[in-house]
């Protein structure tokens, strides 16, 4: 099937006898092919299966190996490793370590605890003891009223004590005493000692000299943390250790554990079982010809959509048929793009699928932005650490891979716009390093214009080689050409966008309940209509044409009033809403057009930031004063390295807004369930 479609999916009904239920589920296990659809217990003389003997010991060892995970920052092997010598570690010693690691962490936390309430009461005792006063004396009196805390004003705090007692010390810069006066005269001076600044401590737990019980947590304190830091070690060892084949056993308990509790997903009776479940139409016979041996009936019944129903998630009841999952056609090159696509959700069943359209736009665009051969050269480099390092993490590979793609389109259109790390390699004044690249380039004939090669097309559209996107027409570049592109690019990728949407209503519906060419033709057709409409009058409107400007006009109001109908007939919005409705979603066709400008501004912005930093701190770097010289160098690559991770950042922004809002607002549905078959997924182990 095509690339731009996800794979066709059937239905799988099979049943055979209960006690070859267990087969069955290995057999599909290695296949990983069938999307299982759970049983929900509706149906007659069925119930859900029971686990498989061993899963509950299974569990208990998957809880503790995901706990002993959780505790270590293992790192798994950079390749699969066999399954074998990882059974024989989980049925030896393994288990006993995990233990010894989970006994560990507890007891790092039971320490955290206690060393916490250490903390806390040698705070409180460090507050009190330049008191000299033992702890069980400063409270607990039946007719005496004790105040124990700091105080701003110290020699008001002694006029406040009037007949009673004040001891005082220091506790850092503010005053610290104890009061203590009869229980009559507690509440005067309190508001005595109010007025003083006095503010009240804790009275810790205990008896005898502050001091020595202060002594005696430090003590107890730093004992626990030795005992901490040597726990920590310890852990840190076991990691070193038995980390990676924890990660490859905890991958094999999780594969056993999903197996053998496969049976609860499925539909049993006393003496048969029933599968049900979703499988690519490319692998059903295999998957019928494996389980022939084990079942009594297979069947797969390739999925059709209901008229005017297809692909869409919503619950109504123009949407109740069962939709299957979906799944991605195999691919090389452009699955890093399946990245986007599940970013945003996977298309309904049925509709394109965008990735193959991203593998040809998204670095177009991030190219066109970022522009640079050395920013480029850098992101590609980048991408390929990671791709090489990734191991068996499937996720970094496919990233280091999506880095590889717009580090060369970045390239490319750096070659095409003639920059290297923020320079100009045909500087309009002055010069630069990067000049030593001209020799990558044709001669320029005419060196007044900057171009080895220029080009007029229609519609204004000026193409150039070397394309100079910095530097306004008027001094030799081609700054507005490249505006205008920009917005020609925008009209081509939102028309493009209707048009899938236009294809995908045809045949399978607006998503409520209508269908066919005539729908097709006013939900995304009228929009078409418009885009070419309001081009004509724009293009007319600025441009040299005039003649354009009222056809255009006319074919731009057409659509609306067809927007009108729009809206009524397959929208439900009533007349007298509609009629001002319409107009206004038509002028926001503009705004989604001129977005597409960002592919300029972004770019120029990124250039002028590593422009500046060449200016200021390059061209100034002279080595006949080596440490000024050496600051600059360093400044100067700060510079140029913020350039190129803002020039990373942004332009993904940017370049991803363009695809996911502007673009894919048009025609996209992001309904679809991502296929999920059941099998015995392998990251670090084979499978045995």
């Amino acid at each position: 099937m095509s690339q731009v479609n996800t794979q066709q999916m059937g239905r799988m009904v099979a049943a055979g006898n209960k006690e070859q239920l267990g087969q069955a589920v290995d057999i599909l296990a290695h296949l990983e092919a069938l999307h299982i659809i759970d049983y929900d217990g509706t149906e007659d003389g069925f119930t859900l299966g029971s686990p498989e003997d061993g899963s509950e010991e299974v569990g208990r060892e998957l809880v503790k190996a995901r706990a002993a995970a959780s505790v270590v920052d293992a790192m798994g092997p950079t390749k699969p490793v066999p399954a074998g010598p990882v059974r024989d570690s989980l049925g030896g010693d393994l288990s006993t370590k995990i233990d010894q690691v989970l006994s560990d962490s507890s007891r790092i936390d039971d320490l955290e605890n206690e060393i916490s309430s250490l903390m806390e009461e040698e705070e409180a005792l460090s507050q009190v003891s330049p008191l000299g006063i033992d702890l069980e004396l400063l409270g607990g009196y039946q007719s005496i009223t004790s105040f124990v805390g700091t105080v701003e004003n110290v020699p008001e705090a002694r006029e406040a004590v009037g007949s009673g007692l004040i001891i005082e010390g220091r506790s850092g810069k503010a005053g610290l005493i104890a009061v203590f006066v009869r229980n009559g005269d507690a509440a005067q001076t309190s508001s005595k000692l109010e007025r003083a600044g006095f503010e009240t401590i804790q009275i810790p737990d205990g008896e005898g000299s502050a001091a020595e019980r202060l002594s005696e947590v430090r003590k107890s304190k730093g004992s626990l943390e030795g005992e901490k830091y040597d726990l920590e070690k310890r852990i840190e060892e076991w990691n070193k250790s038995n980390g990676e084949m924890l990660l490859c056993g905890l991958e094999v308990l999780e594969r056993d554990h999903d197996v053998l509790t496969a049976p609860v997903r499925i539909a049993v009776s006393e003496h048969a079982f029933v599968i049900d479940g979703w499988v690519p139409m490319g692998r059903a016979e295999e998957v019928q010809s494996a389980l022939k041996e084990v079942c009594l009936f297979t069947e797969v019944t390739p999925f059709e959509m209901e008229a005017g129903g297809g692909g869409h998630g919503h619950s109504d009841h123009h949407h109740s048929q069962e939709m299957p999952p979906i799944a991605f056609q195999e691919r090389s090159s452009s699955r890093p793009m399946e990245l986007l696509t599940d970013a945003v959700g996977r298309p309904a069943y049925g509709r394109i699928d965008p990735t193959l359209f991203m593998f040809i736009t998204y670095p177009i665009f991030f190219g066109i932005m970022l522009g640079d051969m050395a920013y480029g050269l850098v992101t590609m480099g980048l991408g390929a650490l990671l791709a090489s390092r990734s191991g068996t993490n499937e996720m970094l590979k496919l990233g280091g891979k999506f880095l590889m793609y717009i580090g060369f389109g970045t390239v490319f259109f750096g070659y095409l716009y003639a920059e290297f790390a923020g320079w100009e390699i045909f500087p309009h004044s002055g010069s630069n390093p990067a000049m030593a690249l001209q020799f990558l380039y044709p001669d320029i004939n005419t060196p007044e214009t900057y171009h080895a090669w220029t080009a007029s097309l229609p519609l204004g559209i000026e193409l150039a080689f070397p394309f100079h996107r910095v530097v306004m027409v008027d001094g030799g570049g081609n700054l507005e050409h490249l505006i205008l592109l920009t917005i020609y690019l925008g009209v081509i990728h939102v028309f493009l966008g209707l048009v899938i949407g236009f294809r995908d209503i045809m045949l399978f519906g607006n998503g409520h309940g209508g269908f066919g060419f005539v729908c097709a033709f006013f939900e995304k057709g009228a929009w078409m209509i418009l885009l070419i409409g309001g081009f004509m009058f724009a293009y007319g409107f600025i441009g040299p044409a005039d003649w354009m400007m009222e056809p255009g006009a006319a074919i731009a109001a057409s659509a609306t009033v067809m927007l009108m109908w729009t809206l009524y007939k397959y929208h439900g919005v009533p007349f007298p809403i509609n009629i001002g409705l319409a107009p206004i979603e038509a002028v926001g066709m503009m705004p989604t057009v001129i977005s597409y400008v960002r592919l300029f501004a972004v770019g120029v912005v990124g250039v002028k930031i590593a422009e500046t930093g060449n200016s200021m701190l390059f061209a100034n770097i002279q080595f006949d004063e080596p440490l000024m010289a050496i600051l600059l160098v360093i400044g100067w690559l700060a510079v140029q390295f913020f350039a190129w991770g803002l020039g990373v950042f942004s332009p993904n922004i940017h370049a991803a807004r363009l695809h996911f809002v502007e673009w894919m607002r048009q025609y996209y549905d992001s309904s679809g369930e991502a296929f999920n078959p059941f099998g015995l997924r392998t990251q670090y182990v084979e499978v045995d």
